[in-house]
């Protein structure tokens, strides 16, 4: 095991050691003077079930989050299993993320990733600068959401998430 203390502690220990934790993944939507934006998160949290909120962390500078500070309002798209291509494309800087996509609503305001486990729209009700990240709690709107396997980040890499009482996912029969 290592141990890093104070000063010592680099992005990149950081990183890997936080890397340990398995969470979901997520894409970040708004829409800006008709031009929509998104990016691929996993840094996302429930904050409150009354009123409903939750978090999400944005790399500070990148063009969506600028989006969103600008417009006050956000989608977020639980990516299912077998959604990475998705993930990884959201996840390139500098890119046209929706290049060649058609935008889809569903009953939002907001582009959403079609086939996602769930959509929730949120309007900006706190934001502040941490570290080299801008935090967006948002107060949530509308939401919809379906049956299905999440698409789980760990390390680094995606995968599947599987309880231990379930049997494995057979894609081919």
């Amino acid at each position: 095991m290592t141990v890093v203390t104070g000063e010592a502690l680099d992005p990149l220990t950081m990183r890997r050691t936080m890397g340990r934790f398995a969470t979901g993944v997520a894409v970040v939507t708004t829409l800006l003077d008709g031009e929509p934006h998104g990016m691929t998160v996993n840094s996302l949290t429930s904050v409150s079930l009354e009123p409903p909120l939750l978090l999400v962390c944005l790399g500070s500078g990148a063009r969506t989050t600028e989006a969103v500070r600008a417009s006050g309002r956000f989608g977020v798209s639980i990516l299912s299993a077998r959604q990475d291509e998705i993930a990884l494309r959201f996840a390139r800087r500098g890119a046209d993320h929706f290049a060649g996509l058609p935008l889809r609503f569903g009953e939002h305001e907001v582009p959403v990733v079609p086939d996602a486990l769930a959509h929730l729209e949120c309007v900006t009700e706190r934001q502040f600068v941490a570290g080299d990240h801008d935090v967006f709690i948002g107060a949530v709107r509308r939401v919809c959401d379906r049956e299905g396997e999440p698409l789980a980040y760990l390390g680094g890499r995606m995968g599947d998430y599987r309880g231990r009482d379930e049997e494995p996912i057979h894609w081919f029969a």
